[in-house]
């Protein structure tokens, strides 16, 4: 306890301002309120509408006022808008988490959050939130756009599903891709008015392991009229989400080529099939030319995981001190609850961090995979606990 005064008594307990030209702002979707040094203006906290003119207003009175460092709270998406002007005004916008105010208790007010923002900003007790350069930005709004249609497009093959199964139809059951070149044209075909289960399963390609009398079998059904329109809206629907990923894999590639910033082509490696959802244009070349090294290179990263990674943290990674500072923003570190000394729980903290999760899902990917040195050491691990068995 001793060392630990001592420690304290070193650092110091006095709070020192860090930031004498600090605002914070709480932010809504209608208004914001803003909150600047008491000795700035008469009225140190105003209102501002969310109109671009109003938040136009609001940049002007900032610079008034001498303020250079604006924290702001991430309250859905309505602070966009604002830190993408006061960004490019030149103010140091910092996003900070609402749990900053939240943990005081009687402090739960549009006026007083703002003030409890400056005041915390103003003693440097705040930290900005990670956010990449505006390229990025544009880069990571495509990819997460892409995902949301990937996302709708999988929702529409599990109504043509429904549909099927309601008219007992068991296709899905002998052709494992529905929406695959054989599943496509028997669907196709199906909404076109075909019935007859032989002429269905002479579109079968030859890579299907089922017979065609299987297939015969397996389209049987009761063909409701219902469940038929309900198959063919699904199929539209399909299809239109597949219009649109085509022309957000345009914007993509676009986006990427105005992030060029090396030189010259990835080295020919392994070569890989090329993924079903992968975009239709050379996605590993334009990674290459905008980080400068080949990230596919990496076992279990693939050319959609890598995109997803670069969308979302960009190719500076100077903004990370570390690797473990990059860990721990990942939210991919173990907790760190001490009390008395005792380590009460190392949960690692729940985080709906896109680039984690692309990141698990590739090193899940690699467990079903065996590597040359780990099968060589399999026949000796397995005679060691059979020798430790037989002494014990």
């Amino acid at each position: 306890m001793a060392q630990r005064n001592r420690a304290f008594s070193r650092a110091g307990l006095t709070l020192t301002l860090t930031h004498p030209n600090a605002a914070g702002i709480d932010i809504g979707s209608a208004s914001h309120f803003v909150a600047v040094p008491p000795d700035r203006d008469d009225e140190t906290v105003r209102e501002f509408a969310s109109f671009t003119a109003d938040l136009e207003r609001l940049a002007h009175w900032l610079r008034e006022c001498g303020v250079d460092t604006v924290a702001m709270e991430s309250t859905g998406v309505y602070w966009i808008p604002l830190f993408e002007l006061l960004d490019a005004r030149g103010f140091t916008v910092l996003l900070v988490n609402a749990r900053y105010v939240k943990n005081v208790s009687g402090r739960k007010s549009d006026v007083l959050d703002c003030q409890w923002l400056q005041q915390l900003m103003s003693y440097g007790l705040l930290r900005g939130a990670f956010r990449p350069a505006d390229g990025v930005c544009a880069l990571r709004s495509l990819s997460r756009q892409r995902a949301m249609l990937l996302r709708s497009q999988a929702r529409h093959v599990q109504h043509m599903q429904k549909a099927l199964t309601q008219m007992n139809i068991q296709l899905a059951n002998v052709i494992s891709d529905l929406v695959g070149e054989t599943g496509q044209k028997i669907l196709r075909a199906i909404v076109a008015g075909e019935r007859d289960g032989r002429v269905l399963a002479a579109m079968k390609n030859v890579r299907i392991h089922a017979s065609a009398e299987e297939i015969v079998k397996s389209l049987q059904g009761t063909w409701r009229a219902e469940h038929l329109f309900a198959l063919k809206q699904a199929l539209e629907a399909f299809d239109f989400c597949a219009t649109q990923l085509a022309q957000c894999g345009t914007e993509i590639e676009a986006q990427l080529l105005s992030l060029h910033a090396h030189d010259g082509e990835p080295a020919k490696g392994k070569k890989r099939a090329r993924a079903r959802n992968a975009p239709k244009f050379e996605l590993r070349k334009l990674l290459f030319q905008m980080c400068g090294v080949d990230l596919t290179r990496i076992d279990g990263i693939d050319v959609t995981t890598a995109l997803v990674v670069v969308s979302e943290v960009g190719a500076d990674m100077s903004r990370f001190p570390s690797d473990k500072h990059f860990a721990s923003w990942l939210g991919l570190c173990p907790g760190t609850k001490i009390a008395g000394g005792r380590v009460m729980s190392g949960k690692t903290k729940r985080c709906a961090n896109r680039a984690a999760q692309a990141l698990r899902l590739a090193a899940a990917a690699l467990r079903s995979r065996v590597t040359f040195p780990i099968r060589r050491q399999r026949p000796v691990r397995t005679r060691m606990r059979g020798v430790v068995g037989a002494g014990g």
